[in-house]
């Protein structure tokens, strides 16, 4: 076992097994707040909740308090390994959650044997929260596991496989274009992988200007053409009247590639084949779908991201879902919209462009950054995220 592997395995286990904990956030140590927080004094917030289910973000914590969700059908990268494996990436959701935006976090693992049930036990628990974040659920079932819940809930429901990687593709490919003198609308894109993130990053795209005739998708079978008999009612919406049919074929001339599949499934040469000044965003976790040092040995001329921290370009999703919950619960939605992820999108973007304040340098350890080819997207620890992602989601929520 690698010494980082075991690392992480000592983070998990010690002092104490697990990442997060409930602790009181109100005193507790007399007879009198024994007696306030529960019975008889109790009785009190009770009685007034009943009377107005309003009357429960006065009184409780549900208006700062999020289920992060699963049903370990898609944990990571690693694929259905059940809900129990899933509870470490849930325990950590929770305290990304708490650590940039100061959101409260019950992780839930469901061994659900259906959609349907699945469905029943968010919408049976959903009183206790103040939003819903899905997680780690595969694709397709998690299209509808969304729509339903959404249809059903007064309160934010958040696919963040989905919507927070699409938030986070758009900001960074449009600076990224920005740098290269490129335009969304003009571009051609290809996106190797159809799942959650692919379907949704396209279609958030889409609604911000690019044309959805340049692009093609790609899954495990090649390219989604109209003449395939396999897809889905999601990729057929993507399928496209094309004789191109490998990932080959669709690289050769693009503008932009979207990897959210598997490592090392892109070439050298497929890089090499794409228009001047592309754009690489290779997000697959841990490896990418080509190394960084691979895509610049092809060609210099090209903007790299990958979905790790140790490259330039982190496209990373805690750049969204703290700071798109934080403004949904601070505007008390009662859902997230298109337009509320587009706010986000945008606040994003424009805060890469921004001078990087000294604080941020230090701890990245780095001696200047700057809006440009290694740097298309804020930093996880900038503290100028919490100030500007949730009031504009917030705004776009009235």
């Amino acid at each position: 076992m690698t010494t980082l592997n075991q690392q992480a395995l000592d983070y998990h286990e010690f002092p104490r097994p697990g990442k997060i904990s409930v602790e009181s956030s109100k005193p507790c140590a007399t007879a009198q707040d024994l007696s306030l927080a529960y019975t008889p004094g109790v009785a009190e917030p009770v009685r007034e909740i009943a009377k107005n289910p309003e009357n429960a973000y006065r009184y409780t914590n549900k208006g700062n308090l999020v289920a992060v969700i699963t049903d370990g059908t898609a944990i990571l990268g690693l694929g259905n390994l059940g809900p129990l494996a899933s509870k470490p990436v849930m325990e950590g959701k929770g305290i990304l959650f708490k650590r940039f935006a100061n959101i409260d976090v019950f992780d839930i693992e469901v061994n659900a044997p259906s959609i349907e049930s699945f469905i029943e036990t968010v919408v049976n628990i959903s009183p206790t929260f103040g939003g819903i974040n899905l997680e780690d659920i595969a694709a397709p079932h998690c299209f509808v596991i969304e729509k339903a819940l959404k249809e059903r809930l007064d309160i934010p429901v958040f696919h963040d496989d989905q919507h927070g990687t699409a938030v986070i593709i758009c900001a960074g490919l449009l600076n990224a274009l920005e740098i290269q003198g490129k335009k969304l609308e003009d571009v051609k894109l290809v996106c190797l992988g159809a799942g959650a993130a692919g379907l949704a990053g396209m279609r958030l795209l889409i609604s911000m200007g690019a044309k959805m005739e340049n692009m093609l998708l790609v899954d495990s079978k090649g390219v989604i053409h109209t003449g395939r008999s396999d897809l889905n009612i999601y990729k057929q919406e993507f399928a496209r009247d094309t004789p191109l049919r490998t990932l080959t074929d669709a690289m050769n001339g693009a503008d932009v590639f979207i990897g959210v599949s598997g490592s090392n499934l892109v070439s050298q040469k497929m890089i090499k084949s794409m228009a001047p000044r592309p754009v690489v965003f290779a997000m697959a976790n841990p490896d990418p779908e080509i190394l960084p040092s691979e895509a610049h040995a092809a060609r210099d001329d090209l903007i790299m991201a990958t979905g790790r921290s140790d490259f330039p370009n982190q496209v990373n999703n805690v750049l969204g879902f703290p700071f798109i919950f934080r403004g949904a619960l601070d505007a008390r939605a009662k859902q997230i919209t298109e337009k509320m992820l587009i706010a986000a999108v945008k606040a994003l973007a424009e805060l890469a462009r921004e001078p990087v304040p000294e604080e941020v340098l230090k701890a990245y350890n780095a001696k200047e950054m700057a809006f440009g080819r290694d740097y298309i997207l804020p930093k996880p620890f900038d503290p100028r995220l919490i100030e500007r992602i949730p009031p504009a989601v917030a705004k776009a929520a009235e």
